[in-house]
């Protein structure tokens, strides 16, 4: 079978990670324009309100659960297990949604696709992230929530082509169509081999070097692909012998701030769910204010509200969304870096149901205060990040834990083993006392 190289490897890892990350969009998209059609109210007999939030919210309680999923196994099985695994399950939700008759069979297809898309969306940053050369890493992780946008956008003019439609086929199509993209992505698991880093810290180095070698065709000479598989297998072997990589590992700040590393991974995503929320009801308490008051106030709110959503969206795209996938796989340990990438993606979607649910008693109860909480908290994060969130840009993920652990990234040469002219330096530890000596 074909087995792209260089460039080509890293593109069609990219396209992998690209096809994980519209799956979140289209997922995310898909029901919204579906619930209140004639065609889906008549299949399932006119489900109240809080039936339909359940069949849309549900989702994110599968996605929860496959998270937690490859939490506790996905390391065991390697990253493109668990993404083969996660598109299978999706595959099987996705059938059994587009079959459902009743509306039990539509929530329990909803947790199966669910999970499965947990799974995906846990393990896609961490194999994009194993894969991308340092000077870009950020930029392809972050390049694929284009993709997530575009799936959003795409089934909701899916949606509305069916939208006139009254026949179960208008929202049976739209849900099994999400297959078309899924299988493509089995594909692509068999052209791509595991990680480098994965493999080197499953005691298989010889395959890691030929991952690397492949990777880093055309572009690297052979000694600067052995550096940096010596550099990979070294902090492997760092790691393994503290014992980085077990549960405990997680509640435990050792030599590398395993645990402090670990908290960074889980508050971005809650504080980026919490940022995205406080839009949601800017734009919503607006938009419904023009609906239901005929007044120049009225109106201006709603132009108002429009406008700052096309500026917050722009904002949260490139701070936050673009940030919050990368960000865990870079800031975690190798040996930790599936099972806290997976719980911080698992604390993302749990948390998110969590505020979708609070968000109608809080407005019902105390109205525009609502938006004043999300308000304040958006901005106590601002020097939270800036304190306590070190900045990745330029490392290669191995220079991370150095950073973590207090050593000096300048000593490359370091990498091969060796110091430089005996200057071994220090450099003040991330969290911690010391200066640079």
């Amino acid at each position: 079978m074909f087995q792209p190289q260089g460039q080509v490897l890293l593109g069609t890892v990219t396209l992998l990670t690209a096809l994980g990350f519209f799956q979140i969009g289209f997922d995310n998209g898909l029901m919204g324009g579906l619930v209140s059609g004639a065609s889906f109210n008549a299949s399932f007999d006119t489900p109240s309100p809080t039936i339909i939030g359940l069949i849309v919210a549900i989702l994110e309680v599968g996605a929860f659960f496959g998270s937690l999923f490859t939490a506790f196994y996905g390391e065991q099985l390697g990253r493109r297990k668990s993404v083969g695994l996660g598109v299978i399950v999706m595959i099987i939700g996705s059938t059994l949604q587009a079959t459902a008759y009743s509306r039990t069979q539509l929530i329990i297809a909803r947790v199966v696709s669910g999970i499965g898309l947990g799974a995906i969306n846990s393990t896609v940053p961490v194999l994009q992230a194993e894969f991308s050369p340092k000077a870009t890493r950020g930029r392809f992780v972050c390049a694929q929530l284009s993709t997530l946008n575009f799936g959003t956008a795409f089934v909701y003019w899916v949606d509305y082509a069916f939208s006139s439609h009254i026949a179960s086929y208008a929202w049976r199509i739209p849900v099994i169509l999400q297959c078309f993209f899924l299988f493509p992505m089995l594909f692509i698991l068999l052209l791509i081999p595991e990680t480098p880093r994965w493999l080197a810290s499953h005691d298989r180095p010889d395959e890691a070097l030929l991952v690397l070698q492949r990777l880093r065709s055309g572009k690297d000479d052979d000694a600067a692909i052995r550096d940096l598989h010596r550099d990979i297998l070294k902090i492997a072997a760092q790691e393994a012998a503290i014992g980085a990589g077990s549960w405990k590992d997680l509640s435990k700040n050792d030599h590398i701030q395993s645990q402090r590393r670990f908290l960074i991974a889980c508050a971005i995503q809650l504080l980026s769910m919490i940022s995205l929320m406080a839009l949601v009801l800017a734009v919503q308490a607006a938009l419904i204010y023009q609906v239901q008051h005929h007044t120049s106030v009225a109106h201006a709110a709603g132009i108002g509200a429009a406008a700052m959503l096309f500026v917050f969206e722009g904002a949260f795209t490139i701070g936050f969304q673009a940030t919050v996938w990368v960000y865990p796989s870079e800031i975690l340990p190798l040996r930790l870096r599936q099972r806290g990438s997976s719980m911080s993606t698992a604390a993302n979607w749990i948390f998110n149901y969590t505020v979708v649910q609070i968000t109608p008693p809080a407005i019902a109860n105390i109205g525009w205060r609502t938006y004043v909480i999300f308000a304040v908290l958006n901005a106590a994060w601002v020097p939270v990040i800036y304190v306590y969130f070190p900045e990745t840009k330029g490392l290669e993920l191995e220079d991370v834990d150095r950073l973590f652990a207090g050593e000096d990234l300048s000593l490359v040469d370091e990498r091969a083993g060796g110091e430089k002219n005996g200057d071994v330096r220090t450099v003040e530890r991330v969290g911690g006392e010391g200066s640079v000596a």
